[in-house]
């Protein structure tokens, strides 16, 4: 099963570089990671918001697959406690063989067009983090998700 973190812009923050690297490293012991960054629009200060989501939507569209389960991570998405996204996740990952990717937009959101293609939302907070901290904090969940499965001692609970 390949998991895929689809972003839009790319990950500019040496911080969060920097983690992003630790926890593919460490994500490469349980699933085949990848973080595939989708180029910034440029000149977008003659297209209003509608139209920036639009055009970000498109290039997303362009980079899935037919039978990708595809993952927005959205504010108004499902929220869950550690131990309960470990859980979906090991029931996803027991029924299905599509590629699991889970997608990061850009400061508008999603298109229609991208919330029609995907399969379900995920919160990570009812607070709002950069599109840049996101991509961290949720690769810390994903591995943390993978040690809980396992039940290795990464998580306390």
């Amino acid at each position: 099963m390949k998991i895929t973190l689809l972003t839009v812009g790319r990950t500019d923050v040496d911080w969060v570089r920097e983690g992003l690297d630790l926890y593919r490293s460490r994500l490469d012991h349980y699933a085949p990671f990848s973080i595939v960054e989708i180029p910034q629009l440029k000149g977008t200060s003659s297209l209003s918001r509608d139209q920036i989501r639009e055009k970000e939507g498109e290039a997303i569209l362009k980079r899935l697959g037919d039978s990708d389960h595809v993952i927005l991570l959205d504010e108004r998405g499902k929220e869950y406690r550690s131990v309960e996204f470990a859980s979906a996740l090991e029931a996803f990952l027991s029924r299905s063989s599509s590629a699991l990717v889970f997608v990061v937009g850009g400061a508008y959101g999603f298109s229609k067009a991208v919330y029609d293609r995907a399969d379900g939302k995920l919160s990570l907070s009812k607070m709002t983090f950069s599109h840049q901290m996101v991509r961290v904090v949720f690769a810390e969940q994903l591995y943390r998700a993978f040690t809980i499965i396992r039940g290795e001692p990464y998580h306390n609970e």
